[in-house]
């Protein structure tokens, strides 16, 4: 891999991609048969979090013990970021301590400034416009029940035009997937990442449809998305998001316009009820447990990629 950080698939090619990829499969097959591989042996990760997870946290925390590294639990009580100091002088202050850094924020532009700034790999554990390791879990996860296939296959996202939704136009175009995503009119995706999706999609035989029709966008679909309605920090809009998205539930009559052999995901937590039914999430199509297993295989691999150098 050539890369040194990850801030978005945007910037990683589709060689990058499927190298983590690859790497990501062989170290779930050593760590489910015993193999150690202590590729980061006397590495530590910090791990910065203003925004609280469960999956972000142990994945990454178990990821580095098994890798043969430790892991640094920062959150934003526990460092000045935000509170006075500059993103410049704490980039600099912990390139000093650490190997690499995992931040989980609001704002991209932290992230963005942080790998400016420092000297050590930044993984971009989530922001509010994008989403990259968990796109790499769902991408190991369809590959395992894809015949090791991505490229070709249809992608339907269907819900809030959200960090989800601009990672699977990122990593979808690049891939040279179909994705289509169906957002309610209000609540579409960011436009400069649309038009990055597109322009990446032409270039690596990919294809992107942008609807607000939900049927449309699940047709013929080989996987099936979609996220919470109402993501960290907007519970403030709940009763309004409820009433917009009322159409897009993933349900078994939309679910049944898919393809006969189509998987589902969700990256978790789920709110069964509201974007998809209990039989769904719950049915022999869903694979939302490999998915969230794989964020450790995955995460693994982005941080052997860029920490192990």
């Amino acid at each position: 891999m050539n890369q040194k950080h990850l801030l978005t698939l945007h910037d990683w090619s589709a060689e990058d991609i499927k190298e983590t990829l690859d790497l990501a499969d062989k170290l779930k097959y050593e760590q489910k048969n015993g193999i150690e591989h202590h590729h980061l042996k006397g590495k530590t990760l910090g791990m910065i979090f203003t925004k609280s997870s469960t999956r972000t946290r142990v994945s990454f925390e178990v990821g580095m013990y098994q890798l043969g590294g430790s892991a640094l639990f920062l959150s934003s009580n526990d460092i000045q970021l935000g509170r006075g100091e500059t993103i410049y002088d704490t980039a600099n202050v912990l390139s000093r301590f650490l190997d690499g850094i995992m931040i989980r924020t609001f704002k991209q532009s932290d992230v963005e400034e942080l790998a400016q700034f420092g000297s050590i790999p930044i993984i971009n554990g989530l922001t509010d416009l994008v989403h990259p390791c968990q796109i790499l879990a769902d991408f190991q996860t369809v590959r395992e029940h894809k015949d090791g296939q991505l490229k070709g296959l249809k992608l339907a996202y269907i819900g809030d035009g959200n960090n989800m939704a601009h990672s699977y136009l990122y990593g979808g175009a690049k891939m040279g997937m179909e994705v289509a995503i169906a957002t309610p009119p209000a609540y579409t995706c960011d436009e400069q990442v649309v038009k990055n999706a597109m322009e990446d999609a032409a270039a690596n035989g990919g294809k992107i449809t942008i609807t607000t029709d939900p049927q449309e966008a699940i047709k013929n679909a080989d996987v099936v998305c979609t996220d919470t309605w109402v993501s960290m920090g907007q519970e403030a809009d709940k009763e309004e998001k409820v009433k917009a998205f009322s159409a897009y539930q993933v349900n078994k009559e939309l679910f049944s316009l898919a393809d006969d052999k189509a998987i589902f995901l969700h990256c978790l937590p789920a709110y069964r009820g509201f974007e998809v039914t209990e039989d769904i999430i719950d049915g022999p199509m869903s694979r939302v447990f490999d998915e969230a297993e794989n964020r450790l295989h995955a995460q693994k691999a982005v941080m052997v990629g860029l920490m192990a150098k």
